[in-house]
């Protein structure tokens, strides 16, 4: 098995550079004939996935948080053409990991390299908007105002961070006027929070506690603009994944979901922002198209 890792030094404010050490040590330990290469800047892991394809790597694994993974995602469903892609493997070493949580992909590094020499594979689902792939979540509105305001923070790491970050962006937060069309449903108003979710969780939180990432849907989570104490109680009820069942609050499963926006809203796929004042956004569901290396099945 001919593997490619692909790291990004910088996933953990630069915690994952100081594990590459750790990261050789482990893929000598499990016998694997692999390459790595680290990246150096946004983009970078897209790159190096889809040429990987192309030189016949068997595996790509993406080695950082859940933006790396995105990226490297991105590189593989951009070279898969019609069929699946090339089997992806995960060594979650960036700050919330949310996507290796939500599909079994133990934190030790030893552990997650064990299970891609395992070879181990199942087919999830993947979204895409306005061209861009992601397979844990998206949103627009609220939630890529927490990622920004994270990305300004750099003394703190980790679910603390996101904590930090929503505080601010709760401090700037106005609604924004939305026009949103979705498979058996429709809303025309403001808006505070937009998420589309293949896997459940984004930022250390449940945001979409029912999310399965193999069905064939996405999990869609909608709150209107609401007095600022009803932010509040959604937003405590999401540290517990129970503020779907909010009265304000929508949740459902989707194929595609088209959306306008005035003023235009930030956007983010997987963590990184793809637009800051995007003022149209078209969602649809690829069932089955990721090959993912997990754990396997409990007997």
């Amino acid at each position: 098995m001919k593997v490619k890792v692909i790291l990004n030094p910088y996933a953990n404010r630069w915690g994952a550079k100081e594990r590459m050490g750790e990261v050789e040590a482990a893929l000598k330990e499990a016998a694997l004939s692999y390459d790595l290469a680290v990246t150096d800047g946004p983009g970078h892991g897209l790159r190096l996935a889809e040429t990987a394809v192309s030189e016949g790597y068997d595996v790509v694994v993406a080695a950082g948080g859940d933006g790396t993974v995105g990226e490297v995602a991105n590189g593989l469903l951009r070279a898969s053409g019609d069929g699946p892609t090339v089997p992806l493997g995960v060594l979650p070493i960036g700050s919330a990991n949310d996507f290796a949580v939500m599909t079994g992909i133990p934190r030790r590094v030893s552990e997650a390299v064990r299970i891609i020499a395992a070879g181990h594979t199942r087919q999830i689902d993947a979204g895409l908007v306005n061209g861009r792939y992601f397979i844990n979540n998206s949103a627009c509105a609220m939630e890529p105002m927490v990622t920004l305001e994270s990305m300004k923070i750099h003394r703190i790491s980790g679910t603390l961070r996101y904590m930090v970050a929503l505080v601010r962006a709760l401090a700037r937060l106005k609604a924004w006027q939305m026009q949103i069309v979705w498979d058996e449903g429709q809303y025309t108003g403001p808006v505070y929070l937009v998420s589309i979710c293949n896997a459940g969780r984004s930022g250390g939180f449940m945001m979409a506690p029912q999310a399965e990432v193999g069905d064939g849907k996405l999990d869609f989570v909608f709150a209107p603009e609401v007095p600022r104490r009803t932010v509040l109680a959604i937003l405590l009820r999401l540290l517990r994944g129970t503020h779907i069942h909010h009265p304000q609050v929508e949740y459902g499963r989707i194929t595609h979901l088209s959306l306008r926006s005035q003023p235009g809203t930030p956007v983010h796929a997987d963590g990184e922002i793809i637009g800051e004042s995007l003022t149209h956004l078209e969602y649809r569901i690829l069932p089955g198209k990721v090959t993912l290396i997990t754990p396997p099945p409990a007997m």
